[in-house]
């Protein structure tokens, strides 16, 4: 059975540093104010954004995968992110992912089992999400924003197999992020023709026919049931890639 993880008011539990930045400030005394005040709050996530740098300075040409936390190990979806993170970890490409279960652990397996390097960043949440045991680099950030600025600057493709609300959230960031030329066109490839046609169908035939997107928008995505076209994707754009595009976020 689902356990409903929203928070609720009579939640005891401490609330995440993300939830405390987002959280409107209550009426304080002036002595109060410094350490418990949004621009002490900015030293600590300067020092989240410091860290994760160097914990990944010696990181390029990733391939960052994402996808539901709740998927098991019998889901053909997950043997599938396997099969693909080992394709990617073969042809010497680091894998990143959310460290948690599900997609993430299949393709931090892959990855390992293949005898590339596989990264965690995880996330600090208000119910429990422990880092899988296939992980050669784990990182565990406080900061929901910091931790995909992680996924983006140090992969140069995203592969989505099907999830929720927060693979949905990364796959909609990148997608604005190459629209809007903040980083160089990189290969997004959707994993699960049956599960993401719904979603395609809606963007062509309403977001683009209202001319709330491009046509040509649909082009910044691939949509694919096979390990080895995702990873020959992914290889084919890193031959293409200019010399001078190691560092592709523009400001």
């Amino acid at each position: 059975m689902h356990i409903d993880q929203r928070r609720v008011v009579t939640d005891k539990k401490q609330p995440t540093e993300d939830e405390q930045l987002l959280e409107s400030p209550p009426p304080q005394r002036p002595e109060q104010l410094f350490q418990k005040s949004d621009s002490w709050r900015v030293l600590r996530i300067m020092g989240e954004f410091v860290w994760g740098f160097d914990n990944l300075a010696d990181v390029s040409d990733g391939v960052t995968i994402f996808g539901s936390a709740r998927t098991p190990p019998t889901d053909p979806y997950y043997v599938k992110a396997v099969q693909t993170a080992m394709l990617l970890a073969q042809a010497g490409i680091p894998v990143l992912t959310g460290g948690g279960p599900g997609i993430m652990e299949a393709a931090n397996r892959g990855a390992k089992e293949a005898g590339g390097l596989s990264i965690g960043c995880n996330i600090e949440l208000p119910f429990e999400q422990g880092s899988n045991s296939f992980l050669s680099r784990s990182l565990n950030f406080k900061f929901f924003f910091v931790r995909k600025t992680m996924f983006v600057k140090y992969a140069t493709a995203f592969i989505v197999f099907p999830g929720g609300y927060g693979t949905l959230d990364e796959l909609f960031e990148a997608l604005t992020l190459i629209q809007t030329g903040k980083v160089k066109h990189f290969p997004v490839i959707l994993f699960g023709s049956a599960y993401w046609s719904g979603l395609v169908e809606w963007l062509t035939r309403t977001v683009v026919e209202e001319r709330k997107i491009n046509p040509s928008d649909l082009l910044l995505f691939r949509v694919t049931d096979d390990p080895a076209e995702a990873a020959r994707i992914v290889i084919e754009a890193r031959a293409e890639k200019p010399d001078d595009a190691v560092a592709r976020i523009t400001g």
